[in-house]
């Protein structure tokens, strides 16, 4: 069997080759299995892996991470997966593909392709309640939905925190959140930039200066804000479609378009473009000008509401 697993949730494709393999080594043992990484090995020893056949073993398992970073290998996927020996399991993996691609499309047809997405919020909530229940632990849904805004939704990161959390108490709450947790920059920014736009001016620089406490350089801030507007901008041009449609069109994160959603609810696209102009031109001022950069960001976050 050839099997390609792919898409951005890492923490889902790290779950199903986990299986995979314990399931070939408790039948064959780990002498026929076989693991290599398009970055360090060449495209000869990868072809060489997929084609040869077992040895001191009756079955033989070969898992590729990233071989498409090699051209010869991609360009001749077809003829490669036509020479896998019948004793022969492989499992490609490959986060992200160009779907244009002749090695996309061989992939997509001749091997049984799993692609796994990011959960939307309230799958991710739930699968946080039952992974963390799983490991005799409890969270509730309010609090698993904390800890996402705290911590970011990649699930391989929240399960690493829960895991930790867990070390601590057996009870998550949002005290024991905060005490052991660190807030993602990006969800610090669009928190910052929530409460700018309903005019919690106190509130947004409180965050912004958080922000340069922990050394994050105001073009970094800037940044983010950059690109949270561009997300803006998608959601209030997306008319009425789905928080899931605008997230696979735009091949966003489908929590990222539902926090973002709650932005743009009382924005039109005028402001909109507005808000992209003052930053266009902040970003300008600051690369071009000797001005006081915190200043200047500060007065941009105060007068976003007006």
């Amino acid at each position: 069997m050839i099997t390609t697993l792919t898409g951005p949730n890492s923490y889902l494709i790290q779950t199903e080759l986990h299986k995979i393999r314990n399931d070939f080594v408790s039948k064959f043992g780990d002498v026929g299995l076989e693991q290599l990484d398009g970055d360090e090995a060449t495209a000869e020893r990868l072809i060489e892996a997929v084609q040869s056949l077992a040895f001191l073993a009756p079955k033989k398992l070969v898992v590729l991470r990233n071989p498409s970073t090699h051209k010869s290998f991609t360009e001749s996927i077809e003829t490669i997966l036509s020479g896998v020996p019948e004793t022969s399991d492989i499992i490609i993996i490959e986060p992200k593909f160009d779907k244009r691609s002749s090695y996309y499309k061989v992939l997509k047809t001749k091997t049984e392709f799993k692609e796994y997405t990011e959960l939307d919020r309230v799958k991710l909530n739930n699968w946080i309640v039952q992974y963390a229940k799983e490991r005799k632990g409890q969270i509730s849904l309010n609090d698993a939905h904390y800890l996402v805004e705290r911590v970011g939704q990649n699930q391989q990161l929240l399960a690493s925190e829960i895991n930790k959390l867990l070390t601590f108490s057996q009870s998550i709450d949002q005290t024991n959140i905060d005490l052991l947790t660190d807030q993602a920059p990006q969800g610090s920014i669009f928190e910052l930039l929530d409460a700018a736009f309903s005019g919690r001016q106190k509130r947004a620089i409180s965050l912004y200066r958080q922000q340069r406490a922990l050394k994050t350089e105001p073009q970094q801030i800037i940044a983010m804000i950059a690109w949270q507007l561009h997300v803006l901008a998608l959601v209030v041009t997306a008319g009425n479609r789905s928080s899931n449609e605008i997230a696979r069109e735009a091949h966003l994160n489908p929590f990222v378009v539902q926090k973002t959603m709650h932005l743009a609810k009382n924005l039109s696209l005028v402001q909109v473009k507005g808000l992209v102009a003052r930053a266009l031109d902040l970003d300008i001022k600051l690369k071009s000008q000797t001005i006081d950069v915190d200043d200047a960001l500060q007065h941009f976050l105060l007068t976003l509401n007006l």
